[in-house]
Order: C-alpha cells, then sequence, then structure tokens
C-alpha cells in the first residue's frame, strides 16, 4: 500500500474540480482523465487551442480568459506552476476558501491510485519513452492510463485512460515536480545540465533525480550516462541497465533502414529480436531499448513490443515530419538544449539530408546564459541558421543575453516574422534538403507557414 500524502484526501468527497490553464500539455490530459473518472471538470485558458477544443467535445466546460467568477461553485482548483498566486481566479479562490493544488499534486496523488505505476524520468527524451511505453502496453492489451508530455498519434492525445492498474507518466525534474510522484518502476533516461536557474548546481539536480528514484522499487537506467547512474547507486535500487555496451539490455548490429535504424536487442548474452524504428536517431535506439527492458519485463512479448516499436511514429514534436513537398522535408521538433539540438541534427543526417536549414527558437534567458556555447556548437552542425528572439517565459533578462549573440558566432540571422522566416527558408531550400524548427515555444507555427507554403506551390 502507498502512502498517502496530505493533499490525496482532497480528491475524494468533491465533484467539481476547477482547472486554470487547462489547455497546457501538462493540464489537459488530467482534465481528460478526470473527466473520465466522473469528476465534474471546468477549466479557463487565455487560448483556444486543440487541447481546449478537444476537452469542450467531451463535455468539459472551458471559460476563455481567467476571471473571478470562473472558479464559483468548485470545491478544488488545479493550477500550473506557470501561474502565480496573483491570477484573478486563485485570488478568488483564496477568498472564498476552495482549496487549490499545483497540477504536479494532482499527478502525484494519481499515481497512488494505480499498483503498478512507471515514472519515466530524465532531461532528454521522456515523452518520447512515455509515448513508446504507452503505445507497446496499448498495441498488446495492458490497458494503460497514461499523462504524455505531448501528443501520442495512436490515441491524438496526451493521455490514454485505461481499467488496468498500470499507469505510465512522464515524470518532469523542473522545481522539483517530480518529487510529488510515487513510482513502483523509474525511468532515468539520462541526467544533463538544464533547469540550473532552479537547482544551482549539478550536485543539488543530481540529488533531486537520486530521491526521485529512490521512491521506485526498481530502476531501469541508461547505462551510457555516468551521472545517472551515479544517481541510481546513491539510492540502493534495483536498477536494471540498457545500452550499447555492458548493460543487461543492449541494441547491437545497428543499420540504417528508411526511417530509423534496425538493430538487435540482446539480454545480456542471448539474442532476443531484432527491432526496426520507424523514426530517426540512434538516441532513439536507446528510448526503443529503455522501452523494450521496461514491457518486456512486464511480461509483454518480444514479438509484440517490436511491432508496437515498429509502428511507433513518434511523439507530437519531437521530429515530427509535416511531409515532404518537392523533395524538401519539413520537421518540427521541440528539443531546446544543446545535447537535444545535436541529437536531432545528427537523425536529420541519418536520413541522407543535402542540407539541413535550421529555425531554432532559444527557451529562456537563464538557458540562454548557461547554454549558450553549447548552443553554439551544437546549432554548427547545420547548414543555414536562423533564430527567433529569446523566449522569455517567466523570466526577466537579467542575463543581457540575446539570440545575436549567438547568430554572429554562426553567421546566422535573427528574424521574428514567422511569414518572413518561413518565404527566406524555403527560398534557401532545395531538393535533398531538411527544414527544421525547433525550440520550446511556439516555432511550430512557423513549421505549418512553411509546409502550407510549399504545398501550395506544388513542388
Amino acid at each position: 500500500m502507498k502512502t498517502a500524502h496530505k493533499t490525496d484526501s482532497l480528491l475524494n468527497n468533491i465533484k467539481h474540480i476547477h482547472m486554470i490553464g487547462i489547455g497546457g500539455s501538462g493540464m489537459y490530459p488530467l482534465a481528460e482523465i478526470l473527466n473520465a473518472k466522473g469528476y465534474l471538470v471546468t477549466g479557463s485558458d487565455n487560448n483556444e487551442n486543440e487541447a481546449t477544443k478537444r476537452l469542450s467535445t467531451l463535455g468539459v466546460k472551458v471559460y476563455k480568459g481567467q476571471k473571478e467568477e470562473n472558479v464559483h461553485g468548485a470545491e478544488l482548483i488545479v493550477f500550473s506552476a506557470a501561474v502565480h498566486e496573483d491570477n484573478p481566479e486563485r485570488v478568488e479562490a483564496k477568498k472564498l476558501g476552495i482549496p487549490q493544488m499545483e497540477r504536479s499534486f494532482l499527478l502525484g496523488a494519481l499515481t497512488r491510485k494505480y499498483d503498478n505505476v512507471i515514472a519515466v524520468a530524465g532531461t532528454h527524451g521522456k515523452t518520447t519513452v512515455t509515448s513508446m511505453i504507452t503505445q507497446i502496453l496499448y498495441l498488446n492489451k495492458m490497458d494503460p492510463t497514461s499523462v504524455i508530455g505531448g501528443k501520442l498519434p495512436l490515441v491524438n492525445s496526451y493521455c490514454t485512460i485505461g481499467k488496468s492498474q498500470n499507469f505510465v507518466c512522464e515524470s518532469c525534474e523542473f522545481v522539483d515536480s517530480f518529487l510529488q510522484f510515487s513510482p513502483d518502476i523509474s525511468v532515468l533516461l539520462n541526467v544533463d545540465n538544464d533547469h540550473l536557474d532552479y537547482f544551482g548546481t549539478m550536485e543539488n539536480l543530481e540529488k533531486s533525480f537520486a530521491k526521485f528514484v529512490s521512491f521506485s522499487k526498481l530502476c531501469y537506467v541508461y547505462g551510457g550516462d555516468n551521472r545517472a547512474m551515479n544517481v541510481v547507486k546513491q539510492t540502493g535500487v534495483d536498477f536494471v541497465t540498457y545500452g550499447f555496451e555492458n548493460c543487461k539490455y543492449t541494441a547491437r548490429n545497428l543499420a540504417p533502414e528508411s526511417h530509423g535504424f534496425a538493430f538487435d536487442i540482446y539480454k545480456e548474452k542471448e539474442k532476443i529480436c531484432r527491432a526496426e524504428l520507424s523514426l530517426p536517431g540512434k538516441h532513439n535506439v536507446l528510448n526503443a531499448l529503455a522501452s523494450f527492458a521496461v514491457c518486456y519485463e512486464m511480461g509483454v512479448s518480444a514479438e509484440g513490443i517490436t511491432e508496437a516499436l515498429k509502428t511507433f511514429t513518434g511523439a507530437g514534436r519531437r521530429f515530427e515530419i509535416y511531409g515532404t513537398f518537392g523533395g524538401i522535408t519539413v520537421v518540427d521538433d521541440y528539443g531546446h538544449h544543446p545535447t537535444e539540438i545535436e541529437a536531432t541534427l545528427k537523425a536529420a543526417r541519418d536520413q541522407g539530408a543535402k542540407r539541413i536549414i535550421i529555425a531554432f527558437q532559444p527557451f529562456t534567458y537563464s538557458r540562454v546564459a548557461n547554454l549558450k556555447d553549447g548552443m553554439i556548437k551544437s546549432l554548427s552542425l547545420a547548414d543555414k541558421i536562423y533564430l527567433t528572439p529569446i523566449v522569455a517565459s517567466r523570466e526577466e533578462n537579467i542575463w543581457g543575453v540575446s539570440s545575436e549573440q549567438i547568430a554572429e558566432k554562426l553567421g546566422g540571422e535573427v528574424i521574428d516574422d514567422y511569414e518572413l522566416l518561413a518565404e527566406k527558408m524555403i527560398n534557401d531550400a532545395n531538393k535533398g534538403d531538411i527544414i527544421i524548427t525547433m525550440g520550446a515555444g511556439d516555432i511550430y507555427k512557423a513549421a505549418h507557414i512553411i509546409a502550407e507554403k510549399l504545398k501550395n506551390e506544388n513542388r
């Protein structure tokens, strides 16, 4: 039996839950799950998007904009970390004495309602691995409930809602959100230098990951990441390693295919099967191997896993291919850390790109200040480079950093207009080239414009 947290009781004996920022990628899947569980769910968002439209079709009342009256009648308020205390709905809820809960506490409470919780953590790859595990379990009739940080094309949603005790959740380290969860199985993909605006030092970051892993009974960890291995060894939790060598599960004999790598999967010295991926990049071989190890040890057959992996085309905004038009391929990707930029650009090269034309949207001033040199090095793998201004998110620019500083080092150009950016990237591109938009903000809008323009040109 899992130890209940004091906030868990808030979900008992209430009917009406109101969610502020309901259309966000972290909130929307929780709203869908709560709605399916029979709660009366309402929410508000400043913008209408695909998520708010979908929730409306499911019977969830979504208010546009945040107003005091939106919370009237609610018995619990859920908000994301980006929603501050001075938000009018939070102010009104406090005045009315309505309990409030940050979304990670709600997700944590849900993890304590399931007997087999698989929590996927790491600086890079969380969304992809959470999606892969979900797809494997879903297609093999394991009926999982899941919360994913991106859209899973198989179900056209950020979540699945099942009737089994299997619960798969993406587990983000930012502001220690994942420390609210109660995993049975943890997956630690890697530990890299991100969110240091919050953690301050790598030592603090590693301590947070170690605490997260310590909550689980078993951890699957990438054996090729020294920091991740050190984190797991600190905890005393049993662990299973995966990687390219010297691990319990290994991927061997990699061969590039039309859409990704084919490779053999070994458990120690025994070959289990050969797998084939429909998305590029060696990093995705590792993601698939982690997913294989978890599901294989849950009892899913090797054949069932490899069939599910072969049909997996990626999560939304993770090397998402918008199409090929006149020989020019348009891709959008969420990467915003140097390691992610490098992995994506190498994956594009694996696809046989003649030239790579990239538009990168830096995310948060603190990240640029901490990782600017790494960003410059990774972006240099592209042939032609554009940037947009830095997305401030929650920050003021106390570091004095700018996209122009990166562009200057790379011979790139900063453009603050997606229509103009689209025109320039299209003019640069020829048959055999890949256009990539990349970043954690709304740069995907440029990819939509580019794809539409190329389609209309009948290239």
